[in-house]
This record gives structure tokens, C-alpha cells and sequence, in this order.
């Protein structure tokens, strides 16, 4: 059986777009940064495969005899967010970008939210998730009053202790505004923030959940389903494709049993297309600055890599990639516009230099067209140079 498996690891970036001035991201690169930061990067599985041949990282050298295709993705679409990221890869390019809000949400969707959920929010403004519970946490808990943040991405944040809002009436919220938010104002993500803890230590649980715009087109997966073959997804991939588009969903916001259900599921046999997501680069380490909990990331995921390598069937196709970048190593703890890396190969099969790709949506060709999937029309696919190897 022929099977398309696609890692995205959360925001690792490989350097700055040619217009990453127009995000005020210039001199962004979440790999080469990062391993210069934290004085290099050991990642030998990766290494192997030829990341270090993408790009000059500290610790990971270039290897003469790659065992994967390595190059580099520019997005097409506009913005830097994880849906735009992750719709492109699924082959589906956006004309314009989602609406952001520097000064916060406007008084008429903020009056509406209240009205709905019945009671009345506190901040409203662009912040870090962990600094704003810190700030307003206190006054959250003694006035139940719910948090609702943004930052630069596309994005209505409600944070709530999970003793003050449980977490089934803080997702209806999120509902609420999914509902609210259409229209010039369709954000691409509402997010839950659940929050515990007491004051001044308040941290944020790992029952985060994402509701996003559903896709305006039909993507990778809803041509693999409409084909009668099974998909299943990992990690944030279900919210961000709008709840449709696969058989099988498993939730998880660790990477490390995120790597335990992709082994799992290959195991099983019966995916066609796999793909999963592993968010803590971006939500725990890139959204925080945190150079050595990215490093560790890094470091702990790649014999994970190894792993599903080595389990590869003979008729697998692996690719490698990520959504966006979050350079932990610069003053902004946004997500970054950047290059994403591409790493695919196939058992027994020797690696080549793929180059610049000129859209996230070559990945969505290349699956498409091993699988014999026909509908996804944009990207331009690699697979002759992965089978030539």
C-alpha cells in the first residue's frame, strides 16, 4: 500500500522570506539563530537526511550523501500564521491575509461577545499568553471575567482558570466567537487558553484548543477522503482544517507522544495519509523566547525522527517540513516570516537538492500525485527527483 507520512514541526523556520520586512521580521532564521545561540545543535537523524545541506547550522553538518531530498519552501500566501502555513501545505493558497488587531478587537465584536456569553471580558489588547494571566489573573478569578487577548497573528484569544470556567463552558465561548467572527472579522483562529494554578504562579494547562476558519477550498485531505482513502491526523491538525477532511483524529499538544501515536498509527496499517503536527516548538518554546527548551525540542524529537525512519514500509513516502517560523532568539515572541525546510525520502533511496520550492503547496502535489490523488491543483510536485535517488 502506497503512504504519504508528513511531519510539520511547529514554526522552525530556515530564514527570513525576501518580504520579511514587511512583517518586521528581517534577519529571522529559527535554525541557524537558534543553533548559534545555544552554540549548536546535535541532531544526527536530521543531519543525515540533509538539513544541514539546506542551510550553514551550528552542530549539524553538510553530509555528502543525504538519505532524504532536502531544500527550502517560500510562502505564497500572506501573513504568517499557522492556518495560512498549514492550508498551503494541504495545497490550498490565500489572495489576501487574515484581519489582525494591534489595538485590540473593535467595541462592536467585544459588546456582542459579552451579550453572548453573558459576561463581561478584561484586557483586549495584543500580548504573550503567560504575561497576560500574570497581569490580569487576580482580577479574572475575583470578577469572573474572562480574558480575551491577540497578538500579531490572526488570532482572539480567551484565557480562563479552570476554577473560575470549566473547561466545557470556556470551548463554548470559543464557539461563540467563531460564530461572531465571520466577515471582515474572520480571524483565522479563535483559541481556548485554559489556565491553573494560584496567584502569582499561574500556568497554562495543555487543554489548549484551536477553532478555526474551515477551508474555503477543499484541501489535500478532502480530495484523499473523496478518493475512499484513509486519513488520519496528530496533534492541532483537526482544528485547523475545520473538523473535516479525515477518519481518525488524535489530539495532543506534546511532542513526544504525538511521535508515540505517529508510530502507532503506522503501525496499524491502515492510513493512507498520516499527518501530524507538533506545536511545542512554536507555542511553548518560539512563543517564549525559550532558546534552550527549543534546543531540547530539537534534540528530543530527532530520535523520534529516527524512529519512524526506521519503521518506514517500502512503499512510504516520509516529508519532513513546518508552517511558518518562531525565532526564540529575537526581540518579538511572534511567529516569523520565514523559508520552511522540506525533507522527503523513501527507503533505499539516495537524497538531492530539491532548491528553493516556490510554494508550501509542492507538498500537497507531491502526496497527491504518489497517491493518485487528483483535485489539488496548486504546487508543483518533486517526485521524480525523490524516486530518481
Amino acid at each position: 500500500m502506497k503512504r504519504v507520512i508528513i511531519i510539520i514541526l511547529d514554526g522552525v523556520g530556515i530564514g527570513e522570506l525576501p518580504d520579511a520586512d514587511l512583517y518586521n521580521d528581517q534577519g529571522s532564521n529559527t535554525l541557524v539563530n537558534l543553533a548559534h545561540s545555544c552554540h549548536g545543535l546535535r541532531m544526527p537523524t536530521m543531519e543525515k537526511m540533509g538539513i544541514g545541506n539546506i542551510d550553514s547550522i551550528k552542530g549539524v553538518v553538510a553530509v555528502a550523501d543525504p538519505i532524504a531530498c532536502y531544500g527550502k519552501m517560500t510562502e505564497i500566501s500572506p501573513g504568517k500564521d499557522s492556518t495560512s502555513g498549514h492550508w498551503e501545505l494541504f495545497g490550498i493558497i490565500l489572495k489576501k491575509p487574515f484581519p489582525t488587531y494591534p489595538d485590540g478587537f473593535p467595541a462592536s465584536i467585544i459588546n456582542e461577545f459579552e451579550n453572548c456569553i453573558g459576561h463581561k471580558i478584561i484586557g483586549n489588547y495584543p500580548a504573550s499568553g503567560t504575561e497576560i494571566i500574570k497581569e490580569l489573573g487576580d482580577q479574572h478569578i475575583k470578577n469572573r471575567t474572562p480574558i480575551v487577548y491577540t497578538s500579531a497573528d490572526s488570532v482572539f484569544q480567551i484565557a480562563a482558570h479552570i476554577d473560575v470556567f470549566p473547561l466545557s463552558e470556556l470551548y463554548r465561548f470559543c464557539e461563540i466567537a467563531r460564530e461572531i467572527l465571520q466577515g471582515e472579522h474572520a480571524v483565522a483562529r479563535v483559541i481556548a487558553r485554559p489556565f491553573n494554578g494560584e496567584s502569582p504562579l499561574y500556568y497554562r494547562t495543555k487543554d489548549r484548543r484551536d477553532f478555526s476558519l474551515p477551508p474555503p477550498e477543499h484541501t489535500l485531505l478532502d480530495h484523499a477522503i473523496s478518493r475512499g482513502l484513509n486519513v488520519d491526523v496528530i496533534g492541532k491538525i483537526g482544528d485547523l482544517v475545520g473538523h473535516r477532511g479525515y477518519t481518525k483524529s488524535f489530539h495532543s499538544v506534546n511532542n513526544q507522544e504525538c511521535i508515540e501515536i505517529l508510530l502507532k498509527t503506522m503501525k496499524s496499517n491502515e492510513a493512507h495519509l498520516i499527518i501530524g503536527n507538533f506545536v511545542q516548538f512554536d507555542m511553548d518554546w518560539g512563543h517564549r523566547n525559550d532558546i534552550q527548551g527549543f534546543k531540547k525540542g530539537l534534540e528530543e524529537i530527532d530520535p523520534g525522527i529516527n524512529m519512524v525512519y526506521n519503521d518506514l514500509a517500502d512503499a512510504d513516502l516520509l516529508m519532513i517540513t513546518a508552517d511558518h517560523g518562531n525565532d526564540p532568539t529575537t526581540p518579538s515572541t511572534d511567529h516569523s516570516r520565514e523559508y520552511v525546510p522540506i525533507l522527503a525520502c523513501m527507503k533505499n533511496r539516495k537524497g538531492t537538492d530539491l532548491g528553493v520550492r516556490s510554494g508550501f503547496s509542492d507538498v500537497a502535489r507531491t502526496a497527491a500525485r504518489y497517491l493518485d490523488i487528483e483535485g489539488v491543483e496548486n504546487g508543483k510536485d518533486f517526485l521524480d527527483l525523490l524516486i530518481a535517488g
